[in-house]
């Protein structure tokens, strides 16, 4: 089968049902990353990924891996590093820092497919108000965190980090209940692998995936929800984010975290 070319004057895509079985998901190459151009491919639960030096793919897998906020799973050692205070978490204070340390991450494979290129897309997204960081902070060092795309109340997970142990871990933690608070149904998780359903995820039929991204993209976040501060997580006493006695309080900062 020969994938569809796109070109940069046309932020068309074939249908997703059209996208290969192998590899999984694989649905055209081409095209850009403008804004306007992944705007209009996560609306359609379509993304980008691809290596440095390689075409540019886009991809809609099926099933595709989701994590309903609610069922985020917390191990007994990430509940002690929730509840010890040992780190400050913040929302959209290093969004740039954030995506360049997801980068360095893969350092040790001979490519990446968070190039520089992905790089200044994603933070001109951010600069749109479209993408979005939650950081972790040790002794004033970032020592963690995540990024992705937010379109209504749908979030498009890209990519975490971690310099110390469960760091990213709890950067999710803090996701999630944010996100579950603000209903939002799910938090995108592209591809499944046995870390993110360690902490939850579960397969998702595209097309029930594609029917939640169309409903749920046209209806707006709360106001406010990616305002840049410091987020706090209320103790966490059982296995999941999913009681009445976790929850998430905010205070305003423009700052790095001075705690």
């Amino acid at each position: 089968m020969t994938l569809p070319w796109l070109e940069e004057t046309d932020y068309s895509f074939p249908p997703v049902d059209t996208a290969l079985e192998d590899p999984n998901g694989l649905l055209a190459v081409g095209g850009d990353l403008s804004v306007a151009r992944l705007i209009v491919a996560y609306r359609q639960g379509i993304f980008p990924w691809y290596e440095e030096g390689g075409p540019l793919l886009w991809w809609s897998p099926n099933p595709r891996s989701v994590l309903i906020p609610e069922q985020f799973r917390i191990s007994r050692s990430l509940r002690k590093k929730l509840n010890s205070q040992r780190f400050t978490v913040t929302c959209n204070q290093a969004f740039e820092v954030v995506v360049e340390a997801c980068s360095d991450t893969r350092a040790y494979t001979s490519s990446t497919w968070i190039t520089p290129y992905m790089q200044r897309a994603y933070c001109r997204l951010h600069e749109m108000g479209y993408a979005h960081s939650i950081e972790v902070w040790e002794d004033k060092q970032l020592v963690g965190g995540l990024y992705g795309v937010s379109m209504g109340r749908i979030f498009f997970g890209e990519s975490m980090f971690h310099r110390v142990t469960d760091a990213s871990k709890v950067a999710f933690a803090y996701l999630s209940r944010l996100l579950d608070l603000a209903g939002f149904p799910i938090i995108d998780c592209q591809v499944e692998n046995p870390h993110l359903n360690s902490l939850g995820a579960i397969d998702m039929e595209r097309q029930e995936f594609l029917d939640l991204v169309t409903l749920y993209t046209a209806k707006p976040a709360p106001h406010n929800l990616w305002k840049p501060r410091k987020l706090r997580l209320a103790a966490v006493s059982t296995s999941t984010a999913a009681t009445s006695s976790t929850s998430i309080s905010t205070t305003s900062s423009t700052s790095k975290p001075s705690e």
